[in-house]
């Protein structure tokens, strides 16, 4: 039974998701702060979170930073009514997978919810490895490294960069890569892709070069040949 945290300081906002959740056949867990959330996820398992952003005693960003520190690879939805740039690039920073800005869709939250489930409970690992130089990307243990020294990445960001490298040389459109990597028809806000390529151009250094920006395109990443 897939087992879900659903983090938020309104309890309405909690009990909708339950109700809706429950609905789709998940076991429901609810926090109503960040330091519940940090507690429970210490104690049990969960294969996803849903966390609000503006909670009291502790807020939603330095709990999935705590959350992650047990479990880095379980998948997180922030939820949030700010909506701002930064605030996504600081979810997507320490680790979140999705953002929704309030008020939202119940029915478009559970389209996110099955996609990152889909994608994360796939068993498409290639017991093999991407070398490039001194990078490397091993798909079974799902790291990345350079030097030897392991690269710090979201879930999402990896994901992205594991598509790109394994359609090197193909120019990729943004719809299918936000189709391919998001799992499901995207029609939020477009410079998504833009933070996440952003932020993964960051954390691969010199080796940022291979992703190309195609303008009116997408991104294609570049063959080293």
């Amino acid at each position: 039974m897939t087992r879900i945290l659903v983090t938020d300081d309104e309890q309405k906002i909690r009990e909708m998701i339950r109700k809706y959740a429950e609905f789709e056949g998940f076991t429901v867990d609810e926090a109503k702060d960040g330091f519940d959330a940090v507690n429970k996820a210490d104690k049990e398992k969960y294969d996803l979170i849903i966390m609000d952003v503006m909670m009291p005693n502790l807020d939603g960003f330095s709990a999935v930073k705590e959350i992650k520190k047990k479990d880095p690879n379980v998948p997180v939805i922030m939820l949030s009514a700010l909506g701002e740039e930064y605030d996504k690039i600081h979810g997507f920073d320490v680790g979140v997978d999705d953002y929704v800005v309030k008020p939202f869709s119940t029915k478009e939250l559970m389209m996110r919810i099955h996609a990152i489930l889909k994608r994360t409970n796939a068993d498409t690992v290639d017991n093999e490895k991407f070398v490039l130089n001194d990078l490397v990307i091993d798909y079974a243990a799902r790291t990345v490294t350079i030097k030897n020294e392991r690269i710090q990445l979201s879930p999402k960001e990896y994901e992205l960069l594991v598509y790109l490298v394994k359609n090197r040389g193909i120019a990729l459109t943004r719809e299918k890569i936000l189709e391919t990597v998001w799992g499901y028809d995207f029609f939020g806000d477009d410079r998504t892709l833009d933070t996440h390529v952003k932020l993964l151009r960051k954390n691969l250094g010199d080796y940022s070069k291979y992703i190309v920006t195609l303008r009116g395109v997408g991104y294609r990443f570049e063959k080293d040949d």
